[in-house]
């Protein structure tokens, strides 16, 4: 008997794993190939951790893939970038075209580190080619994971869904104080103009508390920008790590 509205060809499972990715969310599957995705899971862990474990301290940012190079929301971030090297800080992005090309360019061409995570997209999005070191992943959870873990502070550009699914996810861990107390700038005052009168609404209502938003600041400025996040990081103590050579690890080169 054939089967019922079979999986078409051009759905099945490809190199990028898109389907197989989607299926882990449809409800339980069989134990065994719920260990591999756990297993799966645990070695993209892993790579993160190998790759980005000298990167550190970071400030990260997020923004639209879909801006060109010529677009002044492209430049803003390719300053920002250069700013953040000017300082010694690492600038980490999630390593494709758009805001986060400009950041890592505005860092690599200052002599700053430079660095991505990357994602297995159906379109496979490449990385860019401004980064001194990245990590293709294939799970968001776990990129965004990695973003925020060795990061002091993010800078937030205008985008899309993904940029908004970020923002409120880094703005409720600090909320809850799953991790510390660093400072978010958001650039871009006039794209992000009703999202703020509907952060106002929500700590009129209550459903946030009006301190929730102290360690935000909205401007234009990256020079204000830096000035905030350096302020709010500067009594933050920075691990830094030493590498084993017996376990392969390639810290940055000096100078």
């Amino acid at each position: 008997m054939s089967a019922i509205n079979p999986i078409p060809k051009d759905q099945q499972s490809t190199r990028q794993g898109i389907p197989a990715r989607r299926r882990e969310l449809e409800g339980p599957g069989s134990r065994l190939s719920e260990l591999f995705f756990a297993f799966r899971v645990f070695f993209q862990f892993v790579k993160g951790f190998r790759i980005l474990h000298f990167s550190g301290p970071c400030i990260t940012l997020f923004g639209s893939a879909r801006f060109e190079q010529d677009h002044p929301y492209y430049q803003l971030a390719r300053e920002m970038g250069r700013l953040i090297a000017s300082h010694g800080l690492t600038t980490m992005t999630g390593g494709g075209p758009g805001i986060m090309e400009a950041a890592n360019r505005g860092a690599f061409e200052s002599g700053g580190r430079s660095i991505g995570c990357n994602i297995q997209l159906p379109h496979e999005q490449k990385p860019n080619p401004y980064l001194h070191r990245w990590v293709t992943f294939r799970h968001f959870f776990v990129r965004k994971y990695m973003l925020l873990k060795y990061s002091y502070g993010f800078a937030v550009f205008p985008g899309g869904f993904g940029t908004m699914d970020e923002l409120f996810e880094t703005a409720t861990l600090i909320q809850t104080r799953v991790i510390d107390q660093f400072p978010i700038v958001i650039l871009g005052r006039s794209f992000y103009h009703h999202l703020f009168v509907m952060l106002d609404q929500m700590a009129t209502a209550g459903t946030i508390a009006r301190e929730d938003l102290d360690k935000i600041l909205v401007t234009d400025d990256p020079l204000e920008a830096m000035e905030f996040l350096l302020a709010n990081i500067r009594t933050k103590r920075h691990v830094t790590p030493r590498p084993h050579w017996w376990l392969l690890e390639k810290p940055w080169p000096r100078g």
